[in-house]
């Protein structure tokens, strides 16, 4: 029998008491991995320890955005680290910049962007210290247009594009690679319902027209991981659609 993946490696998964947050957690795990699990809401962290290998699971309850769970999440990896997935992250009720307000934005653009490089930062001196490691943040089709999203989802995730691409050319001497996935539609809880009539009269009848396929949490799960594994050693600042053919229409 061939060595699991990820046997030996930590590995830190945000968002990751529900949807793709929990699949690739479960998927790490159930290739050998120690995931430290975080998200906001405990019940699902508590559903994917149950779900899971006794001991796989460490859980860390609390908000990404903040420095107290970035500082959690990097005492649990008690010295030893070898990859993270920015998973966690929030929808702007797709309102466009002339109805967005100052909460909504600040709030989008602390948890999307503000959080993942905070905790990048964290985990860059762990990853180092053992040579190397992978990066994988959840970018958007929102990341790669302009007419998927409001304008504080959009610019965020366009911000992580931006991050991925630094972070790889940065620390890729020292064996750190950073690459994102971007999602199309996925068949999350996050929350997704229009606060616009604008954003409903632009974006739905193309999202008809292109009639878009909705993924499961376990499809992005598969390129997660496999960005986060061995197997793309030579991938890195990349930006890997997983979006049903989305992008290329």
């Amino acid at each position: 029998m061939s060595t699991p993946r990820f046997a030996g490696k930590t590995v830190i998964v945000t968002g990751a008491g529900s949807g793709i947050g929990r699949a690739t957690a479960a998927r790490l795990a159930e290739e050998g991995a120690t995931v430290i699990a975080t998200d906001i809401v405990e019940t699902g962290l508590l559903e994917l320890v149950e779900a899971t290998t006794e001991g796989a699971i460490v859980t860390v309850v609390g908000d990404v955005s903040d420095a107290g769970t970035i500082a959690e999440l990097i005492a649990a990896a008690n010295g030893s680290l070898h990859g993270v997935a920015n998973v966690a992250g929030i929808m702007d009720g797709m309102l466009p910049a002339g109805e967005v307000d100052d909460a909504t934005w600040d709030r989008v653009m602390r948890v999307n962007v503000t959080g993942p490089v905070r905790l990048i930062r964290a985990a860059l001196p762990l990853l180092i210290a053992g040579g190397g490691g992978s990066i994988v943040n959840v970018a958007s089709e929102a990341a790669l247009r302009g007419s998927a999203a409001g304008v504080a989802y959009t610019a965020s995730k366009h911000a992580i594009v931006g991050v991925t691409k630094n972070v790889a050319h940065m620390y890729a001497p020292q064996g750190v690679r950073a690459n994102a996935v971007a999602p199309g539609g996925v068949a999350t809880n996050i929350e997704g319902r229009p606060q616009s009539e604008l954003a409903t009269s632009r974006i739905f009848p193309l999202l008809g027209a292109l009639a878009i396929p909705v993924a499961q949490p376990s499809a992005l799960a598969a390129a997660i991981t496999w960005l986060l594994s061995d197997d793309s050693l030579n991938v890195n600042g990349a930006i890997l659609p997983s979006d049903g053919g989305w992008s290329v229409a």
